[in-house]
């Protein structure tokens, strides 16, 4: 039995990633000076993360540069940050598009855990013997076989109608309206005060943690510190200048926080993946992720060991710039 060949004509075609024309978008990025409303400051951080999301969905789509889902994950949770704190100086429709961002986030998040995972694992295993690599690269093929699933569905999403209309929606809250267009500038929010509710949420996290606080205390201040460097970013771009400069050394000391929690989290995950083989693993599988998991754990030691000094610079900072 034989199977004709599909003529190239009939095929059926990944839909073309869109373009910022396709949406409306000025051939230019929006701007915005420290002297316009906060309004005009979060329509034009919206601006410039939606073209990097554009930017990023071919890549994404292929899968060539698993980077590419990254930063096009990052420009979605940028959005959805500046639509939690500042949302409401733009509009009612602010906090719908946050949520359905939500659904994207989820989808882009499945795939990059895996790439996480997967990128990780290879890393650890290239370190032992070359005796145990073979049983080593089973392992992570098990993981392989269910990001590629987890791909076709991100792939579906994004060849959506639902995602083609949160798009337009993302940018319809770009513009500025017309009653808005030929109004004088207005002292319509302080962006910078807005950094304060993130900190002291992450502070307050900070405070009440036990000695020993479970690994899901410690994912969550990660998420906080998120929040707190995103706001950051956005404040620092309507501050004056010797306040913009100690916003960025909070981005800064916020960052090198997620960093170190990042790390423990992917030590987190990758130990409870590869226990989760166990039930069905052979000899030699169940010899390598039992390594692997003693690698993670002290690497998941390092990371409880150094977060605390991280957090005092992250605070200092805050003290200055806030």
């Amino acid at each position: 039995m034989t199977t004709e060949a599909v003529p190239s004509s009939t095929r059926r075609r990944a839909p073309e990633p869109t373009t910022p024309a396709e949406l409306g978008l000025p051939e230019k990025p929006a701007t915005a000076s420290p002297r316009d409303p906060a309004a005009t400051h979060i329509r034009a951080k919206l601006d410039h993360e939606l073209r990097e999301l554009l930017a990023r969905e071919a890549g994404t789509r292929s899968g060539a540069d698993p980077e590419d889902l990254h930063q096009m994950r990052v420009a979605l949770r940028r959005m959805r940050s500046v639509l939690k704190t500042s949302g409401s100086l733009i509009g009612p429709t602010a906090e719908p598009v946050r949520v359905e961002l939500g659904w994207l986030g989820q989808s882009l998040g499945e795939v990059r855990d895996y790439d996480v995972l997967i990128g990780h694992l290879r890393e650890v295993i290239a370190g032992f013997d070359v005796r145990d690599q073979a049983a080593g690269r089973r392992l992570v093929s098990k993981f392989v076989t269910e990001r590629s699933a987890a791909r076709r569905r991100l792939t579906r999403a994004l060849s959506s109608a639902r995602y083609s209309a949160l798009l337009q929606s993302v940018a319809q809250l770009t513009r500025t309206p017309d009653h808005e267009i030929d109004s004088a500038p207005i002292a319509s929010g302080d962006l910078a005060a807005d950094v304060r509710k993130p900190f002291r949420r992450l502070d307050k996290a900070v405070r009440t943690l036990p000695a020993d606080p479970p690994d899901d205390d410690l994912h969550t201040l990660r998420i906080y510190g998120k929040k707190l460097r995103y706001t950051a970013e956005l404040a620092r771009s309507s501050a004056k200048k010797k306040q913009a400069l100690r916003l960025a050394d909070l981005v800064k000391a916020t960052r090198k926080l997620q960093t170190v929690l990042g790390d423990h989290q992917d030590a987190v995950v990758a130990a409870d993946r590869v226990r989760g083989l166990l039930p069905d693993a052979d000899g030699e599988i169940g010899f390598i992720a039992g390594r692997i998991a003693e690698h993670e754990l002290a690497k998941r030691a390092e990371a409880r060991a150094a977060w605390p000094a991280v957090w005092s610079q992250v605070a200092k900072t805050a003290d200055a710039a806030l």
